[in-house]
Formats: structure tokens, sequence, C-alpha cells
């Protein structure tokens, strides 16, 4: 019996579970954090798949932005109890990660106490809401009860809006006019046309395998929750029309707000994930157009154009010819461009994602301009990824941006590092992270694969990307300009018309961009820069070991990172493909 109880006693340890690591207690801990984030963000958590939050808007008040704060203090402190000196590998990793951004949200929420981007012609309410109904299941009576319960919600969440905005209103801190003006007639037409419209398009198509009863319910209750919908939407038009415009500053850059020029420098170092300024940026940018504009200069005669390069541009931008003139032959091309990369992949990465990837017409929002000339849908277990492409003013759809935007959007861009991270063993806040400087830098750096996947064989597509890589750099130099040094909004278009061929009408919605989004446009070109100079910088250490594939793979495998952390990845890929060359 001694000998009994002694034994039971040695293999306590092992029955109950011995005492958690560090490792143990990280993982535990964001996981937590995040059912915490997708139950804070409901509409992030549809749009990646994830179902049981459908019923909810996020809550937009200003005690939840203050109660957000208070959670990310709690969690960095948690976080800082765990001893990182015991954690290693994709751990390590996941910790640093994970710290950072805490610390990133706590010091963005102490810069203003509001929201400082409640809603603009580029982002609100007025597009996301639509969206959000496109990325909803409706194949059951439970996925149609999550719909009238989230309509149900939007009252409460259009309140908090109008709470965030009138208290940037009392601190003096507005959203541009500019950025502003076509958003209440977007939101009148949404609220107008909600009997035909997106929102209403779900109650149109109840699937028969709900019962007929249930089905009339449904559609009855659904007419009173789009009501309902319909006057909350109406009541923030006529708030933005009747008291927030009038009040909103003319000026357009960041540094006329108060404390504004602090909150565009960190901005700045939040999109590039670089502790670059405002200055180093646009220096950047004005050497990076000075190049690519050499290399335009050198190609046009390829073209068979006889002319400068200034001609040129015009040419580019106006010539019937370069454009479609039909929506079914704009898609067809999307779609021919991606089966000859996706065909091709295998010359560039190693590791291939299984999930496929669709081609399909944006959705119309009747009354908005300058919206993206395509974007890539993540996919998920309910939706195949797709690029999403915009078939509207085909006056401004030239048929050499396709194949650079196909790269961008597609393969071997947005959704060959998407699809990858999805599939990675990794946590989910993880496998579903973005940090724009690496996305869109990946996704820029990607274009310049094209020629190893068959691409830019015509000169006209070869100028098409090297258009695409001027936007990005002239973006470094009008962003900064308009926010960092005063330049007007006419300044900034005739820089973008004097060194892009982009339609005038492509260039305004830009510069309008940039002014409703400070900053955002930066992570493109800084974020392709520096991975091309990591993989110049691996190339020059490994010398004939050097395998371009096993490089692009090496950026991949860990998902998205920013950029300081992306370096550290790779130089210790560096050491370890050196290693294994000594072993051999």
């Amino acid at each position: 019996m001694r000998t009994l109880l002694a034994s039971l006693i040695l293999l306590a340890p092992i029955v109950c579970g011995a005492a958690d690591t560090p490792a143990d207690t990280a993982r535990r801990l964001f996981e937590r954090e995040w059912e915490w984030q997708l139950r804070q963000q409901p509409e992030y958590a549809t749009a990646i798949g994830e179902h049981r939050h459908d019923a909810l808007l996020a809550d937009t008040s200003l005690a939840a932005r203050a109660a957000s704060a208070e959670h990310a203090r709690e969690v960095l402190e948690e976080a800082r109890r765990i001893d990182r000196g015991q954690l290693a590998g994709q751990d390590l990793l996941s910790y640093d990660l994970f710290v950072a951004a805490r610390e990133r949200e706590l010091e963005a929420l102490a810069l203003t106490p509001f929201d400082p981007q409640p809603i603009s012609s580029w982002d609100g309410l007025h597009l996301r809401l639509p969206r959000l109904a496109a990325q909803m299941p409706f194949a059951t009576e439970a996925d149609y009860r999550n719909y009238l319960a989230r309509l149900a919600a939007l009252p409460a969440h259009v309140d908090g809006l109008v709470e965030q905005m009138r208290a940037g209103l009392r601190a003096g801190w507005t959203v541009p006019k500019l950025a502003l003006a076509p958003v209440p007639e977007a939101l009148r037409r949404l609220h107008e046309g909600i009997a035909g419209g997106p929102l209403h398009a779900p109650l149109q198509r109840i699937p028969a395998t709900i019962d007929a009863d249930v089905r009339e319910d449904l559609l009855d209750e659904g007419i009173e929750a789009l009501a309902t919908a319909a006057l909350a939407l109406q009541r923030l038009e006529d708030f933005l029309r009747n008291e927030y415009l009038p009040a909103a500053r003319e000026s357009i850059g960041a540094a006329g707000l108060p404390g504004g020029a602090a909150w565009y420098a960190f901005q700045v170092r939040k999109v590039t994930t670089t502790p670059l300024s405002p200055a180093e940026v646009h220096a950047i940018g004005l050497k990076e157009v000075a190049r690519i504009r050499a290399a335009m200069a050198a190609l046009v005669p390829r073209t068979g154009f006889r002319g400068e390069l200034e001609r040129f541009l015009v040419f580019a931008r106006s010539d019937r010819r370069l454009f479609f003139g039909q929506p079914e032959a704009l898609l067809a091309r999307y779609r021919k461009a991606l089966a000859r990369a996706q065909a091709r992949l295998p010359k560039v990465v190693a590791t291939v994602p299984e999930a496929p990837l669709a081609v399909k017409p944006m959705q119309e929002l009747p009354g908005l301009q300058g919206q993206p000339v395509a974007y890539y849908e993540a996919g998920s277990e309910t939706r195949a990824a797709a690029l999403v492409v915009n078939l509207s003013q085909l006056a401004t759809r030239p048929v050499w941006q396709v194949d650079a935007v196909a790269l961008h959007e597609g393969v071997p861009g947005h959704h060959l590092q998407v699809a990858r991270a999805q599939e990675l063993a990794l946590p989910a806040f993880r496998r579903h992270g973005w940090y724009q400087a690496y996305g869109e830098g990946w996704a820029t750096y990607a274009e310049g694969l094209g020629q190893e996947l068959g691409f830019f064989g015509d000169p006209f597509s070869r100028f098409g990307q090297l258009n695409e890589e001027m936007l990005r750099a002239a973006r470094l130099v009008v962003d900064t300009g308009i926010h960092a040094l005063g330049w007007s909004r006419q300044q900034a278009l005739d820089y973008l018309n004097t060194h892009t061929a982009n339609p005038p009408q492509e260039n305004a919605a830009e510069v309008e961009r940039y002014i409703a989004q400070p900053a955002q446009a930066l992570a493109y070109k800084i974020g392709q820069l520096r991975i091309a100079a990591l993989r110049d910088a691996a190339r020059a250490a490994l010398g004939p070991r050097f395998d371009q594939r096993r490089f692009h793979d090496a950026v991949l495998r860990n998902g998205a990172l920013p950029l300081d952390l992306l370096q550290r990845e790779l130089e210790r890929w560096v050491q370890s493909e050196r290693q294994a060359a000594r072993r051999e």
C-alpha cells in the first residue's frame, strides 16, 4: 500500500498537469485576447469568416474607446509578467508582436480620446455596411436572425459615431471638408433606396430550405428592421449635412490640426513600421521618382511612340485605343492575367497555397466616386478569396494597368501572402494579422516579379508596371507634402499628373484618398524598398547558394510582420542557410 501511495504521489504532476510554462501562459493570453478582439470588432470577425458575432455591430461610443484603452493597459501588464527569456521560436515572435501591438494601440489612443478618422469618402459606414451584408452567410434562419439583430444595432452604432465626431468638433479636430463632402449624398442614396439596395438584397433571396412560414416572418421583420436602419442612416446624413460639414475644416493637411504634426508623425511610424520621419519619407520619394522616371523615359521608344516622356504620358492616359470599352472585357483580362501568374507561380516561390482565387465585380454604390481600381478580399471557410474589380468609369481603366494590378492584388501579391498566412500553424492573431508596410510592400514588390512570370514582354504592360511603381513613389512625396509641408490639393494633383499616366480623374481620387487617410499610402513603396533591400543583402551574404524561391518563402512563412521584425527573421534565415551549407 505504501509503494502504491508513493507511486501515486510521484505521478501526481503528470496526472494533474505540470505547472504551466511561460509559453503555455502566453498562448492562452493570445487566444483570450483574440476572442475579446472579435467581440469588440464584430464587423472584422465577419470579414475574416468568423460568424459567431454576426448579430453585433461595434460599440462606437466614447466610453467604449476609453474602455479599450484600459483593457489594452491591463493586457499589456499581464503580458509583461510573462518571462520573455523563457520563450523561443514562434512563441517568442508571437510575444514580441503581441506586446508591440498593445503598445502601439495605447500610443494611438493617448493622442486623441476620440476617433480621429470616423468617416470619409474613402472609409466609413456608407461603405462598410453594404460590404458587411455581402460578407454574411444567408443559408439558415439563424443567419437571418443575426442580420436582423445587426440592423437593429445600427441606431446605437450611429449614435456612437455622432458622439465621436462631436467630441472632435469640440477639440477643433475634424475631417477635411473635401474628404467628407460626398458622404451625405452616399448616405441619402443608401437609405432612400434601401428597399431595392444592397441591404435589402439578402431578404430577396431567402432560401426555400427555410420553412415557408418562417420565410414570411423573416421578410416582415426584415422590412421593419430596414426601416429602422434607414432612419439611423438618415440621422447620420442629417448630422453630417447640418452640423458637421459646416464646421469641418477647409484645410487638408494633418499638420493644421491641434497636435496634428505629432499625430501625423506617429501615423508615418505606425504605417511604415519604421522610425522614419515625414521629411525622410519625402526625400526617399523624390529619389525614387527620379529613378523610375528615367526608366520610363528609356522604355518609351520600345512602344513605337515618337516623342518625349511628357507627351507619351498624355497619350497613355487619353488615347481611347488603350482603354476598355466593355466591363466584360476588363474582367476577362484580369482572369487571363491571374491564370498566367498562377500557372507560373512555382518559378518565384516554393510553397503555393491551396486556396483558389476568383475574380468578381465590385459592388456598385451609387453616389460615390474614387473607389479603388481593384482590391483583394480574403477568403474564409464560407467564401472564396477574390480579386474585386471596379467596373465603373471604364474611361479611366487602361489596358496597360491590368497586369500590374493583377500581380499586386492577386498572385504573387496579396493572395499569396494572405492565403499562406491562413495556412500557418500560428496563433489566430498572427494568421489574420496585417501590417500595411508588410502587406502592401510585399504586393508592390510582387509586381516586380512579373517578368519572371512571363509578363511585361509587351512594352505597354511593362510601362503599366513602371507607372504603378511611379505612383507608389509619388505617394511618398505627395502624402508628406500635404500633411507635413503644407501642399495644396492642386499642388498635389499637379505632381501626380506630371509624373504618372493615370487619368486626371484617378489622380484626383488619389489625392483625396491621401487627404482622407493620412500616411496610409506610404506603406507600399517603403515596404517594397525594405523587402528588396533584404533580398539584396541575403544574396550578397549567401552568394551562389542564394535561392530566390526560398527567400520569398522565408518572407512569407511567419505571416505579417513589422519591417524591423521581418529583418530580424530574415537575418536568422540567412544564418540557417549558411549553417546548412557548412553541413553539406
